[in-house]
């Protein structure tokens, strides 16, 4: 081993008491590219996957180590480490991480660029269940354990890892649709406990400072992963567990969805309706009514009824002529009393009972099977199912159920009993269905909703929702905090229902003002129970019209979003992201969620409360910011009571900033990248600005692989005397060039310029005095760079 001499003052750090008085130290030794520490009652196998990223297992004396991970998918990567060994420790070390072993007594920990953030406690333990023990620092706030309406700060709780739906639930919820095996700390650190079957997640309940992870069984397995900023703990964390596939560009835009339409002319006319209201849409979802008429005992059809849906292929047809996508609810259950259960006990395809009989049991929607995804049969059995829908033009599928909702214990998979796969049932579902599309349409992107998932679901294409959330402003309330979760553990498209689903409440302030929010979340997708309508198109007039507006706003957001999803594609960095991430000394935003940011240069500040006049807003103090709607400059770092508008959130642009637009449109289909409104908002303080637009045919699954996109760079150079706009085009391989049509709309300038020039040309100046706004049109042919001059006097 290579002798390694460590700083000082990691040498003689704060001692920590030793996890555990009767783990006694035996022998350090490297083998092959991971290390392995032997103590009396077992083994720690110690592998660095990056500089950034470890992973601890123990193996316990008498265990076989299963190195199978449901998670993770990183490879071996070369990576520089040192070790030292001396009577007293073991250090191990990459450039940023360090772990060191104290001998006796013996204890585990783990640092940060010589700064401690976490150690083992009593480390691993069994008795009743299998546990992980660490310590905690007083001050940390903690976040993860999935899905959940907690507040930010979840420490002090400890969360049951067991997916499960919560109907109905407001602006409390201890256990959700997704749970993960996840925290994430305000010290930016993440453990993640890398095992599937169910347990708990101990975030400190008994205020003694202890992380706990409790199991019933399986690997003993942790990374503690770390990065330069909360953007590089993301990216680190999904490279270790895989990014999202990019979304066709119609999943950005609005949804028609409710529970459920009954019929093909009931489709049909809806979408009419949004047509002739000129209320844009891009998609239509089915619920369960789509394979029977009745609610209860027709699950486990999957196949379109024909006396409601005479035509289907037809159907779906005009529906993409329409430019309107079809998305299909599914369930893994299989009821007796539904047209396929004979086919199912045939084909072998139902997970089973002790004796290897379908295992049967009731639940809301009948006396039932479930699908064991586990078993070749059933795999293949569920995947030709798809296959089927996708030939029949189906570009969506819907996930639904997938905890799975009812699932005994006693209840045997092929790879084990239900308790062991329960957690991830829903994540290896949404890769069935991701093979399945990419069997039958390689070239394109599927769309894959799905209400329960794992740790690394991402990678699988899954567009999770907050499940079953009551239509009330305590519902509303919640979901800003759980999509910002979510996206801290890699899970970039959380949303809600937008309007609420459980509950017949009839509240158009409610209902407009989710709408208004879901503007700014990455899924645009009214659903509910149909007592009360959840399209727009069905709602008073004031509803109506004050939804359109929010909607147009959506759809004229399509190239600021749409580069949104490129880089969630590339780094992992969620669509919403909490203040924090900006100002991350700021301690009081550790659990602020009331604001939160939409990409880089928005923050966002939904209405939560009824009949409120006013919302005090906290503005970063990284930058000034500007009302979107008012043009009002705003000193950041700052709270401001801001008074609200009946027509839109406080919605605030980053000073300074670009944001490319498009024009008003009925479709995303409309939208082919060649006209922009490149919005600037100009602020003397700031001297340089730009803004990227990743642009492609907006369906092709790897695109960016296969170089056919194309990337439009819009930058601003202040020189005080002089603006410069340039216009260029980064390399983009295959794309093609063409000639796009450019308004420049620059705000809050407070002057007339002298000159206006476009490539040397002089051009005539359309400034508006009142509104301090510059008008610039131009053409530019992508094939080369333009440059627009703008001088003052001096």
């Amino acid at each position: 081993m290579k002798a390694f001499i460590y700083i000082l003052a990691l040498l003689t750090t704060t001692s920590i008491l030793g996890q555990n008085p009767n783990r006694i130290f035996k022998d350090f030794k490297q083998k092959n590219h991971y290390y392995l520490v032997e103590v009396n009652d077992g083994t720690y196998e110690i592998e660095f996957l990056t500089d950034q990223m470890v992973q601890t297992s123990f193996i316990p004396k008498g265990e076989n180590f299963n190195r199978e991970s449901h998670a993770v998918v990183i490879g071996l990567k070369e990576i520089a480490i040192e070790d030292y060994e001396d009577d007293k420790n073991i250090k191990i070390s990459t450039n940023d991480l360090k772990v060191k072993i104290q001998k006796s007594p013996f204890q585990i920990s783990y640092y940060n660029n010589d700064k401690l953030i976490i150690s083992e406690k009593e480390g691993y333990r069994k008795d009743s269940l299998e546990n992980i023990q660490f310590n905690l620092k007083p001050h940390e706030i903690l976040y993860g354990g999935g899905a959940r309406a907690l507040g930010m700060n979840r420490r002090g709780h400890k969360l049951e890892l067991y997916n499960r739906a919560h109907y109905g639930y407001e602006t409390h919820s201890e256990l959700m649709n997704y749970t993960m095996p996840i925290v994430v700390s305000s010290d930016r650190y993440m453990i993640h406990f890398d095992n599937a079957p169910i347990g708990f997640l101990d975030l400190d309940s008994k205020g003694n400072n202890t992380l706990e992870y409790q199991t019933i069984s399986g690997r003993k397995t942790y990374q503690v992963i770390v990065g330069n900023d909360w953007d590089g703990l993301i990216a680190n964390y999904t490279e270790l567990t895989g990014r999202q596939p990019m979304l066709p560009r119609w999943a950005l835009g609005n949804f028609s969805s409710r529970f459920g339409y009954h019929s093909q002319e009931e489709v049909t006319k809806t979408i009419q309706k949004f047509r002739d209201e000129e209320i844009p849409v891009d998609a239509v979802i089915l619920d369960l009514y789509w394979f029977g008429k009745e609610v209860k005992g027709t699950m486990g059809n999957l196949k379109f009824d024909v006396d409601s849906f005479p035509k289907p292929k037809k159907m779906i047809q005009d529906l993409r002529k329409n430019n309107v996508e079809t998305i299909l609810i599914t369930e893994p259950f299989v009821l007796t009393t539904s047209d396929r259960w004979n086919e199912a006990v045939k084909e072998n395809i139902l997970a089973k009972d002790s004796l290897g009989n379908p295992y049967t049991y009731d639940f809301f929607f009948g006396n039932t099977g479930l699908i064991d995804i586990y078993s070749k049969e059933g795999y293949n059995w569920f995947s030709n199912v798809y296959k089927d829908l996708i030939n029949l033009g189906v570009t969506g599928m819907w996930g639904d159920l997938g905890e799975p909702e009812v699932h005994p214990s006693g209840l045997i998979h092929a790879t084990g009993t239900a308790d062991e796969v329960h957690n991830i049932y829903g994540h290896d579902w949404a890769r069935l269905v991701q093979s399945a599309y990419a069997d039958v349409k390689p070239q394109d992107r599927p769309f894959i909703l799905m209400r329960a998932a794992y740790s690394g679901s991402q990678r699988n294409g899954i567009v999770p929702w907050t499940g079953d959330v009551n239509r009330t402003w305590g519902g509303l309330q919640s979901q800003p905090e759980i999509a910002l979760q979510m996206g801290m553990q890699g899970i970039g498209y959380m949303h809600s229902d937008l309007g609420g689903f459980a509950g017949a409440n009839l509240d158009d302030e409610l209902y407009v003002r989710w709408l208004q929010y879901g503007v700014f979340q990455p899924i645009y997708r009214p659903h509910a129970q149909e007592e009360v309508a959840s399209e727009p198109v069905f709602r008073s007039e004031r509803a109506k019209n004050l939804s359109r507006e929010a909607i147009n706003l959506r759809y004229q957001m399509l190239p600021y979003n749409y580069n949104l999803v490129f880089e969630n594609y590339k780094t992992g960095k969620p669509l919403m992201r909490p203040l924090f991430f900006e100002e991350s000394d700021n301690t009081d935003l550790m659990t602020y969620s009331d604001a939160y940011f939409w990409g880089d240069d928005f923050v966002i500040a939904p209405v939560l409360k009824p009949a409120e006049k006013t919302k005090r807003i906290y503005l970063p103090k990284t930058a000034n910011w500007v009302d979107f709607y008012s043009k009002k400059k705003y000193e950041g770092g700052k709270e401001y009571d801001i008074k609200l508008k009946e027509n839109h959130i406080p919605t605030f642009v980053r000073s300074g900033a670009i944001i490319p637009m498009a024009p008003k449109m009925q479709s995303t289909k409309e939208y082919k990248g060649n006209e922009f409104i490149v919005n600037y908002y100009f602020d003397d303080e700031v001297q340089w600005s730009s803004a990227h637009v990743y642009n492609d045919n907006g369906l092709l699954a790897d695109a960016y692989e296969k170089k056919a996109y194309e990337t439009l760079v819009f930058a601003v150079e202040n020189q005080g005397e002089e603006i410069v706009l340039k216009l260029e085009r980064d390399w983009d391989g295959d794309y093609k060039k063409e000639e796009k049509s450019i308004t420049w709309k620059i705000y809050n300038l407070t002057q007339k310029p002298k000159s206006l020039k476009i490539e040397d040309k002089n051009y005539p100046i359309h400034w508006n005095k009142k509104s301090k706004v510059l008008q610039i049109e131009t053409k530019w042919n992508t094939a080369n760079s333009k440059t627009i001059r703008i001088q003052f006097e001096d």
